[in-house]
């Protein structure tokens, strides 16, 4: 990827307003956010703190640019190209939003440079092709007998209401962004208050690329106040909420006023299996990443890991391994491998889980204590010896703590795997390709890796089972959820 070659973090601004029909401008209370930098605890900037009237007057925007003659009329290649060009940008402007990212997310930057902008990219690069081939079908009409034309269309649902969560703003934000702007919808985004930064900034880019104004609107404030806002509102067509099983569930009640459409990416405590067979040595190292990478601030991480009986202490010793190799520090610093957790609060719940475990007997092996004087930063942490009933085991944790179970079995490990209320993702590690294949068709998860993890890509839908939410992100299907069928029938006989 191309990168910018001018930016100089030592002389950075920060875009801190919201993006209402492209201008920029305060909250209309005048409150703000403080935006802290989880790495020294520093305030980095102020974000408006938006309220219902701040929501009020984006959505207002966005239906009058909805429904405009120059947004309805772009040409389906022309809208393509903006998002293309958006792709452009972000490639151009790489080195700051990757900055940004590590700056309020406390990401290591280097993951970010690899990880998070290449995703950002390939979305919109991705959706940009979709636009000039969202067509219909035509289907067969029998009815009465006399000659019919019928066919169908596939029409933009309106505006969009989106809400990002923190652990992936940028990446997890441009999915619905991209997805949302190629059906021919308009948005209004609120990102978390814990890291807008690099959002404001792919706003600013996306106008710079040519899209028009009011098509995306950018909104900061406090999920319970500008979120809350937003889903309820009477004129939003459509809710695409990433964040927590809880808050999913309000999304849910709030979204019933008008019947929005509703598309949830919510919680997960996804299982990674580990069986005698796998390359050990793989295994272990792809199960420490699983969890660890991000600070296991990963919806889909892989949690709970379940190893067969017969090389369970040899997993355990090597995840371990691999964990004492990761260099928890400041994102900033090249070298660093894990960040801090992003906030004071996720610290002390992260902490509050680990005490958990070791009051119901779970055996810790190594981890499990905070680090340094400033910022939130934690150990990689591992339980062995965990019973699958254990809140360790049951309940996202959202940060660096792994619980490894043994297992005897292919029935054995398939019913624990599934016996939690989430569905999000899995991981199989194993040379036996059929029961591979095997076990992930009896796996109740969205996703299911072969000795890999989080292989994500925007060709791919993602999503979960049970209250790992509804519906599914990127690719056709995720796409076609931003979309109305409207079905057209002609009768042909005189």
């Amino acid at each position: 990827m191309s990168a910018s070659s001018n930016f100089d973090a030592n002389h950075a601004t920060f875009r801190n307003q919201n993006l209402i029909g492209g201008q920029w401008k305060d909250a209309v209370s005048g409150k703000t956010i403080a935006v802290e930098n989880p790495a020294t605890e520093g305030i980095i900037t102020h974000v408006p703190q938006g309220v219902q009237e701040d929501i009020d007057e984006a959505v207002r925007v966005a239906r009058t640019t909805f429904q405009s003659p120059a947004w309805r009329k772009i040409r389906p290649i022309d809208r393509g190209r903006i998002l293309e060009n958006i792709a452009r940008k972000v490639e151009e402007n790489a080195d700051e939003l990757a900055y940004l990212e590590s700056l309020d997310a406390g990401k290591a930057i280097e993951f970010a440079k690899v990880i998070d902008l290449p995703s950002t990219v390939d979305v919109f690069r991705y959706m940009g092709g979709w636009c000039s081939k969202l067509g219909g079908t035509t289907p067969p009409i029998s009815f009465d007998g006399r000659e019919y034309h019928a066919y169908t269309r596939r029409e933009p649902i309106g505006v969009v209401g989106a809400i990002s969560p923190w652990n992936y703003p940028l990446a997890l934000g441009s999915w619905k962004i991209a997805s949302a702007l190629a059906a021919g919808c308009t948005v209004v985004l609120k990102p978390s208050e814990l890291t807008p930064l690099s959002t404001l900034r792919l706003a600013e880019l996306c106008l710079e690329a040519g899209l028009p104004e009011g098509a995306l609107n950018i909104v900061n404030g406090y999920g319970h106040e500008a979120g809350q806002a937003l889903a309820r509102h009477p004129d939003v067509d459509k809710i695409t909420f990433t964040g927590s099983t809880v808050v999913g569930k309000k999304i849910v009640e709030y979204a019933l006023g008008n019947m929005k459409r509703v598309t949830l990416e919510l919680g997960g405590k996804s299982p990674g299996i580990v069986f005698a067979d796998a390359d050990l040595d793989q295994a272990g190292l792809g199960a420490a990443l699983a969890v660890f990478f991000n600070s296991g601030q990963v919806c889909f991480a892989a949690s709970r890991l379940f190893v067969q009986a017969s090389v369970y202490d040899q997993v355990v010793e090597a995840v371990s391994a691999a964990a004492g190799q990761f260099k928890v520090g400041n994102g900033l610093d090249p070298d660093t491998m894990l960040g801090p957790l992003v906030s004071r609060r996720q610290q002390e719940r992260v902490m509050d889980y680990v005490q958990s475990g070791i009051e119901q007997g779970a055996r810790l092996v190594s981890g499990g204590k905070t680090l340094g004087e400033k910022g939130y930063f934690m150990q990689p942490t591992i339980f062995a010896d965990v019973d699958p009933s254990m809140r360790i085991a049951q309940e996202e944790i959202f940060g660096p703590v792994i619980s490894i179970i043994p297992f005897k079995d292919e029935a054995e490990v398939i019913h624990m795997a599934n016996d939690t209320s989430y569905g999000l993702a899995a991981n199989i590690w194993t040379r036996d390709i059929k029961k591979a294949h095997r076990v992930a068709h009896r796996l109740q998860a969205g996703s299911v890796w072969i000795n890999c993890h989080g292989v994500i890509d925007p060709a791919a839908p993602f999503g979960g089972f049970k209250q790992s939410g509804w519906g599914r992100e990127i690719s056709e299907e995720g796409l076609l959820a931003y979309t109305e069928t409207k079905t057209v029938c002609a009768l042909l006989d005189d």
